[in-house]
């Protein structure tokens, strides 16, 4: 089976909670950065050719994939291939680690016949600018490139080639041939090496009893858990940060320049993850989130950036990468991400809504990190008025973003939610005018009444998906006019085939040329919003063609591009798997499914709400309570920034 050019839905994900792999459809690992998620590749062929790395194991001759698929609750991939000669099962898996060394490891089981079959490793570290020294040892190979040492133990005969290990053999029914490649440093003594179907038992063991844990119960389930195991591979354990997606530079517009390095901690993304993954009963990972928060914010809250690196990191200076095409000619290949300065407002809406979250799940906040949080609330306090660079990061000029002040005013919210609920000292009063007041503001200067909707900044003409969250964060009820004429406008205006675009390239000023696929985070946000505006067949309709977009094996990549029907961006993404829980979180509460009665998270008391990512009811505004405040829909401010 020969090498072919993949779709990014192509491929599947492994991975041990420290990094991850892609395993393509023909049997070859494109993408592995080892030892951590944002460590520098080994295999890249995803994003540049064959000399940039790859681990490809696959029948000789022509052979098709007749099935994939994980094993049930797990992270454990099966491929089948079908051969004139018989039947093979490819298991790929990476074993959590711990404190070991990562491990990467292929099992090519007989099922049917007699199968020949074809494995070869090229290993490139440093994004593909080295080729390691490779030489022979008892029980395979060792390749070592400066600090890198790359071990690969197999029982099957191998051979070295320029560089390139081969190894061709024979698969009979009932037969299994096992691969395991491990990392460690090259100054470090080689590991001791794991028994590979051991390590599979153990594997399959943990994630099983992982993913049991899961409380949701409502619509969906499967397509739920897959997510929420999906966001869990996305975690490194050891800081309990999470990366939005494993990947770099896999085009938003193939061809174009669209592509980033998704491999770091946006506080965003991971505390709506958190918040999802707190819905369905998992308390420990946002506990270490939370800790995580406390070491990278600790300090002078004006220094808080938006994204860092999964140990706290805070330079991720951005870089091109000159020797690689590009995925399908999309140029630059980028490593770091100088959205890392970026003034991003929303970004605190977000963290102090997971703190809500978590404090109202568990029932409790730990009253020794409550200053930390005030002073973060005080600081917002004095630059919620600012303009900012808006939750996309687009490169253009600032703006005051309606959906910014949206999350700003969640900051309010929550904040006096808190202090009241748990009686933490506060000065609840001002917060409250605050909230108040960022309300009004939010009403009066991001609405176009002619149009009957919420826009993408203040004054301007243009509409950005975003706002889909106002109803979801509680800012108005899903039942508000506001919210029914904004969910109508933005499916008219920014709707392609019935998915939604996070804005019009055309019409906003994002520093950058060319178009973008349909943002999938945007058009679940659109399903919650239905579900909560009262439009649940729309909703179910909506959810349902969403899932259909995902791969055999349920994973999504950042956007769909309806006109070349296919999935595009970094992959798989935590926006749009965390969306879609949320999204199926919101039919379940139009529908009046709950979580199973006795199935709470621990220590929570029983009844709590979770909000954010699951639709908050607890609204403190509607249409008329803010006319009685004073507010015109008509008075807009001009643009600013």
């Amino acid at each position: 089976m020969g090498r072919s050019v993949m779709r990014i839905e192509d491929y599947g994900l492994i991975g041990d909670l420290q990094t991850a792999a892609l395993v393509g459809s023909n049997g070859a690992i494109d993408w592995l950065c080892l030892p951590r998620f944002d460590s520098a590749s080994c295999f890249a062929a995803l994003v540049g050719d064959e000399r940039h790395g790859h681990w490809s194991l696959s029948p000789v001759g022509e052979a098709r994939v007749s099935a994939r698929r994980y094993r049930p609750g797990t992270l454990v991939l099966e491929s089948d291939f079908e051969t004139a000669d018989g039947m093979v099962r490819i298991i790929d898996f990476m074993p959590r680690r711990g404190d070991g060394p990562p491990r990467v490891m292929r099992i090519v089981q007989g099922v049917r016949g007699r199968v020949p079959m074809r494995m070869e490793l090229v290993v490139r570290p440093d994004y593909g600018s080295i080729a390691p020294w490779v030489e022979p040892e008892p029980d395979g190979v060792r390749a070592t490139a400066g600090p890198d040492t790359f071990r690969l133990c197999t029982p099957v005969p191998l051979q070295i080639d320029h560089g390139t290990v081969g190894a061709d053999f024979v698969v009979t029914e009932g037969g299994r041939a096992r691969f395991t490649l491990c990392w460690h440093s090259s100054f470090d003594n080689a590991p001791t090496m794991e028994d590979a179907d051991s390590a599979l038992a153990r594997t399959e063991a943990w994630w099983r009893e992982w993913s049991g844990r899961c409380v949701y119960s409502g619509p969906y389930r499967d397509q739920v858990l897959t997510s929420l195991i999906t966001l869990k591979a996305m975690t490194y354990e050891k800081t309990g940060g999470m990366v939005a997606a494993p990947t770099t530079s896999l085009p938003e517009d193939v061809g174009g320049v669209r592509n980033w390095d998704y491999r770091y901690c946006w506080l965003r993304d991971s505390a709506l993850a958190l918040e999802a993954l707190l819905a369905a009963g998992y308390t420990d990972e946002a506990l270490a989130f939370r800790d995580y928060l406390t070491r990278v914010a600790t300090g002078d809250p004006k220094k808080i950036q938006i994204m860092y690196g999964i140990s706290g990191e805070r330079r991720l200076t951005e870089f091109e990468l000159d020797d690689f095409p590009g995925y399908e000619d999309s140029q630059p290949v980028r490593v770091g991400n100088a959205a890392s300065d970026q003034f991003q407002l929303d970004v605190y809406g977000e963290l102090i809504g997971m703190l809500f979250a978590g404090a109202e799940i568990l029932g409790r906040i730990d009253p020794r990190r409550w200053p930390r949080w005030q002073k973060l609330i005080e600081h917002i306090e004095t630059i919620w008025h600012e303009p900012d660079d808006g939750i996309w990061e687009t490169r253009g000029p600032r703006r005051h973003f309606t959906h910014s002040k949206v999350m700003a005013w969640v900051v309010f919210d929550r904040a006096v939610r808190l202090a009241e609920r748990f009686e933490l000292p506060a000065p609840i009063d001002r917060w409250r005018q605050v909230r108040d007041e960022i309300h009004r503001d939010v009403c009066a200067h991001g609405f176009d009444s002619q149009r009957n909707t919420f826009t993408q900044y203040y004054g301007s003409e243009e509409l950005d998906a975003s706002v889909l969250t106002i109803p979801i964060v509680g800012f108005l009820p899903g039942s508000d006019a506001l919210v029914s004429g904004t969910i109508d406008a933005i499916t008219r205006e920014l709707g392609r085939d019935g998915f939604v675009s996070r804005y019009s390239t055309a019409q906003t000023d994002d520093g950058l040329p060319g178009d973008e696929g349909q943002f999938l985070a945007c058009s679940f946000w659109l399903v919650s919003a239905l579900a909560l505006n009262g439009r649940i067949d729309q909703a179910r309709a909506l959810f349902e063609r969403l899932t259909a977009l995902s791969n055999d094996l349920g994973l999504l990549a950042e956007e769909y591009d309806v006109r070349r029907r296919r999935q595009v961006g970094n992959f798989p993404q935590a926006f749009s798997h965390l969306t879609l829980i949320g999204a199926a979180y919101a039919i379940a509460g139009a529908e009046g499914v709950a979580r199973e009665p006795d199935a709470e998270a621990p220590d929570a008391a029983p009844g709590t709400p979770v909000v954010q990512v699951l639709p908050a009811h607890d609204t403190r505004y509607t249409t008329e309570e803010m006319s009685g405040h004073g507010t015109s829909f008509g008075d807009r401010r001009g643009p600013h920034g």
